[in-house]
């Protein structure tokens, strides 16, 4: 396995490549990380892992700073999954203009569920896959569908700008007890850390009354909101929407996706839950 720092070197590299499956992440790895490289590693002669904490899809206040950077802790589970790249840039190697003058931004889709809670997230996340799509270019590229919305813009802007790039999309890494794995859960008390799970069970709640026929989509949310609300979280929301496009849920759609994001204490957690109705 080869740890590569240089966009240069990456491209010297990817000329005699053959066939690459791509995984970006923000290092910190753990058990849906790797899931996400055993996925890729089935779809192409060679795997790329990035790891790269990326500042622009990080908003005033939030743990850029504190966010962990475990570069040998990673490249070592890397390694022993059969990866051949971990691309580790620093910033200056990626944003070689210190201040990134160009961006990619996304539909208004990025201001609603967490973009609204973090203004700029999606336009960073966009940015940096683009640019990392160009720098490695992969043929297949394999995202956690933990962060759904995450997926769902990266999707659009391979669509729309053209990228010939295979999105797979991999089912949320969970433990035991249903807590979707994240690298912030490390942050968690052990009180908090034994609530956590109930923002997957809330949400399950919500699809199987959806299964059962409910079409009280706002009941449901609010439900859910005051039942995790009651139990010390901070809901930031939990809403049904359309699986595929992500726009509110109407009354005949099949395909239905019920999102959440939440604090405990000063963790912020996602999850979701699909659905398809018969």
């Amino acid at each position: 396995m080869q740890i590569i720092h240089t966009v240069r070197e990456l491209r010297a590299w990817r000329k005699n490549a053959g066939t690459v499956a791509f995984v970006p992440t923000m290092g910190n790895l753990h058990e849906g990380h790797l899931a996400l490289v055993r996925e890729a590693k089935k779809r192409a002669d060679s795997v790329v892992v990035s790891i790269f904490v990326n500042r622009l899809q990080f908003g005033q206040g939030e743990d850029f700073d504190k966010y962990p950077r475990t570069l040998q802790q990673d490249a070592d589970k890397l390694e022993a999954e059969g990866v051949a790249v971990i691309f580790a840039p620093d910033e200056k190697e990626l944003y070689p203009n210190v201040e990134q003058r160009y961006n990619v931004e996304p539909p208004n889709l990025q201001n609603e569920l967490c973009g609204k809670f973090r203004p700029g997230h999606f336009r960073g996340v966009a940015t940096v896959v683009s640019k990392l799509f160009n720098i490695v270019m992969p043929d297949v590229a394999c995202f956690g569908k933990k962060d759904y919305q995450q997926l769902a813009v990266i999707k659009g802007l391979t669509e729309d700008l053209n990228f010939d790039v295979e999105i797979v999309p991999v089912d949320t890494g969970r433990a035991e007890d249903g807590l979707a794995l994240s690298s912030r859960n490390r942050y968690l008390s052990a009180a908090e850390r034994a609530e956590a799970p109930r923002l997957y069970r809330e949400l399950k709640a919500v699809a199987e009354s959806l299964a059962q026929g409910s079409l009280d989509y706002a009941g449901l949310e609010k439900r859910a909101v005051q039942s995790l609300t009651e139990h010390g979280w901070t809901v930031d929301y939990v809403e049904i929407r359309h699986a595929g496009t992500l726009e509110v849920a109407r009354t005949g759609d099949r395909k239905l996706v019920v999102l959440a994001a939440a604090r405990l204490g000063a963790t912020r957690l996602i999850d979701n839950v699909e659905i398809k109705l018969p």
